[in-house]
C-alpha cells in the first residue's frame, strides 16, 4: 500500500505533481487546477496529503495542518492588483487579447514546459503581454520577475556566471559575479511556493549557443544538476522558476533558431492578423478614442499588402498607434516617420512602395483592396521582401 506524506509547502509538492496525473479528493483535474486549490488552503493554513497511486498517477487530498508543523508564512504586502489575482480571463480583457480564453492556454503551456517564446512582427506587443502576465501569475510581486534584454555582444559571463573588474584597495582584480539567471533561480529558491520569472526580450538576437552554455540541457532535465562553467557546485533550475522570451521575426537574419532551442520551448505566435493579438487595436480605439476606428481598417489594409508581396512577417503592429491623444494629426505623424520607413525598408527593392502604402490611399481603399498591378506589386518589377534587389 503505498505511503502518503503530509506537505505544508507547495514547493515539496511541485515534484510529485510534474508528469503525473492528479487526482484532487478523488477527482481528476488539471495541473493548473490543483495548484491554485493547494496554494490557497495552503495560505488558509493548512495541509497536502500525497499519494502516489499507481504508475503515473499522484493522489492529492487538502487536510489540517499538523500541530507540530511551523505556521504558513504570510503573503507579502503589496498594492491591490488592477485584476483579480488567478482571473487570467479578466486579465486578457484588460490587454484586449481575444479569445479571453488565451492566457490560459498560455498558462497551460507554461505549466507543461516552463519556458515559452513569443514570437511575431515588432509592435505586436509580446514584451508588454509577457510581462503583465508574469507579474499577475507571480503575485504581482516585482521581486519575482526578472527582466533581461539580449544582443549580440551578451555572454555567458553576463546572463549566468563570470568574472568582472573590480577594485580592491585600488588594486584591479577579478570576482565572480552571477548573472541574473543565477539570481532568479537563487530568489526562486528561497519561495519555494511561490512562482518566479525570467523574461529574455528579444533572445533571438543573442547568440544562444554562447549564452546558454549548460542552460540547454538544464531546461530539458529540470529534475537534474549539473556543474556549470565557473562553478564546481553542482546547479540545477528550480522547478518555480518560468522562463518568457521575446522572439522578432521580422529581421529574417535573426528569426531563425535552431531545433534545440525549439525543442525545449513551446512557441506562441503574435500576429496582428491573427489571435490572440487581431482585435486589440480595434477594441482599444473603441475604448479610448472614439471615431478613430479607421486606423484600425488602415492597418489592416497595409497588412494584407504586405502579405501579398510575400512579407506577412513584417505586418504592422497595433502598438505604434495605442497612445493618448490619438488624432488625426497624431497617426499621420506616426505613419509618415515610423509605419512607412519601416515598410519600404522591409520591401527594399519594391517599386511602387511610397505610393502602394500612402496613409491618404489606404485610407481611401476598399476593406477587400488588396494589391494592384500599378502599386508595384507581383510580376518580375522587384523582388520580395527581405531580397536583395
Amino acid at each position: 500500500m503505498a505511503t502518503a506524506t503530509i506537505l505544508t509547502s507547495y514547493g515539496k509538492l511541485r515534484p510529485y505533481l510534474t508528469g503525473n496525473a492528479v487526482h484532487l479528493h478523488g477527482k481528476h483535474v488539471q495541473r493548473k487546477q490543483c495548484k491554485a486549490e493547494v496554494k490557497a488552503a495552503l495560505l488558509q493554513g493548512k495541509a497536502v496529503q500525497v499519494t502516489p497511486n499507481g504508475p503515473g498517477t499522484v493522489a492529492v487530498a487538502i487536510v489540517p495542518r499538523p500541530a507540530n508543523a511551523p505556521p504558513p508564512k504570510p503573503p507579502a504586502a503589496q498594492a491591490v492588483p488592477a485584476v483579480e489575482q488567478g482571473n487570467l480571463e479578466q486579465l486578457a480583457r484588460t490587454l484586449y487579447l481575444s479569445p479571453l480564453d488565451s492566457l490560459a492556454e498560455i498558462d497551460d503551456l507554461l505549466e507543461d514546459k516552463r519556458q515559452i517564446i513569443f514570437t511575431g512582427p515588432p509592435g505586436t506587443g509580446k514584451t508588454y503581454v509577457a510581462k503583465e502576465l508574469a507579474m499577475h501569475l507571480a503575485g504581482d510581486d516585482a521581486n519575482r520577475v526578472e527582466v533581461v534584454q539580449f544582443h549580440p555582444s551578451y555572454a555567458y559571463e553576463d546572463f549566468i556566471q563570470g568574472y568582472r573588474p573590480t577594485l580592491n584597495d585600488g588594486q584591479l582584480g577579478y570576482e565572480l559575479k552571477d548573472g541574473p539567471l543565477l539570481q532568479a533561480a537563487k530568489r526562486a529558491e528561497g519561495e519555494p511556493d511561490a512562482d518566479h520569472f525570467l523574461i529574455i526580450d528579444e533572445i533571438n538576437r543573442g547568440n544562444l549557443g554562447k549564452v546558454f552554455g549548460e542552460l540547454y540541457y538544464l531546461l530539458e532535465y529540470r529534475d537534474e544538476a549539473i556543474r556549470l562553467q565557473y562553478s564546481d557546485r553542482p546547479f540545477s533550475l528550480p522547478g518555480n522558476l518560468y522562463v518568457i522570451g521575446t522572439m522578432n521575426t521580422a529581421d529574417r537574419s535573426i528569426a531563425l533558431v535552431d531545433w534545440a532551442l525549439r525543442r525545449r520551448f513551446h512557441f506562441v505566435e503574435f500576429h496582428p492578423d491573427k489571435p490572440p493579438v487581431n482585435g486589440v487595436l480595434r477594441e482599444w480605439l473603441s475604448e479610448h478614442t472614439r471615431g478613430m476606428e479607421w486606423v484600425a481598417d488602415v492597418v489592416d489594409k497595409a497588412n494584407a499588402r504586405l502579405k501579398d508581396r510575400g512579407a506577412a512577417e513584417a505586418a504592422v503592429g497595433p502598438s505604434y498607434f495605442m497612445q493618448p491623444g490619438l488624432d488625426e494629426e497624431k497617426v499621420e505623424r506616426i505613419w509618415k516617420h515610423s509605419v512607412l520607413p519601416y515598410i519600404e525598408e522591409r520591401l527594399f527593392g519594391v517599386e511602387g512602395v511610397a505610393d502602394a502604402f500612402a496613409l491618404a490611399k489606404l485610407r481611401g481603399a476598399p476593406q477587400d483592396d488588396g494589391a494592384s498591378p500599378d502599386d508595384g506589386a507581383g510580376g518580375d518589377e522587384g523582388p520580395q521582401a527581405g531580397e536583395e534587389g
